[in-house]
């Protein structure tokens, strides 16, 4: 019997280890957020200034406002594009994208980080931004200042 309770005083603080190990490991995020049903959709989209990775400055300039500002990118995603923002805590499942990831940013289209600017991703905290939140254009505008987060890491 004494064997038993020893075991279960060292089995409580082992778990409680456990748990929080998995809670401090580096989540990331699920694989695709644009669902397949919406890739056509998706790629349909054309931004008017041609490939966001090439934007010009003024258009990069008007996304990073947008970011920081009036969508308030920051909080989930962060300021340095890493989803390490304030609010990133609170989703667990499905944490904010980590824009700095080259992988992530050379695999994914413009046309497919619009839709999720556009109708927000689904299983995630990530909202719909239009209409009402931001015009098509400004849209454009935030993709152009997300594909940036890459390019600061090279």
């Amino acid at each position: 019997m004494h064997h038993l309770n020893l075991l279960g005083y060292l089995m409580l603080p082992a778990m409680m280890a456990l748990v929080t190990l998995a809670a401090c490991a580096p989540r990331q995020p699920i694989e695709d957020q644009l669902p397949p049903s919406a890739k056509n959709e998706a790629l349909s989209y054309k931004a008017p200034f041609g490939e966001a990775r090439i934007a010009p400055p003024e258009i990069v300039a008007a996304g990073k406002a947008l970011y920081e500002g009036k969508e308030r990118c920051t909080l989930c995603h962060g300021i340095s594009g890493k989803g390490d923002g304030p609010a990133a805590h609170m989703q667990v499942t499905h944490p904010p994208r980590d824009f700095t990831k080259c992988a992530f940013q050379k695999e994914r289209k413009d046309e497919g980080l619009f839709w999720i600017i556009k109708y927000g991703s689904p299983g995630t905290g990530m909202q719909r931004l239009m209409p009402g939140r931001l015009s098509e254009e400004e849209g454009w505008e935030v993709v152009a200042y997300v594909r940036t987060f890459c390019a600061a890491q090279s």
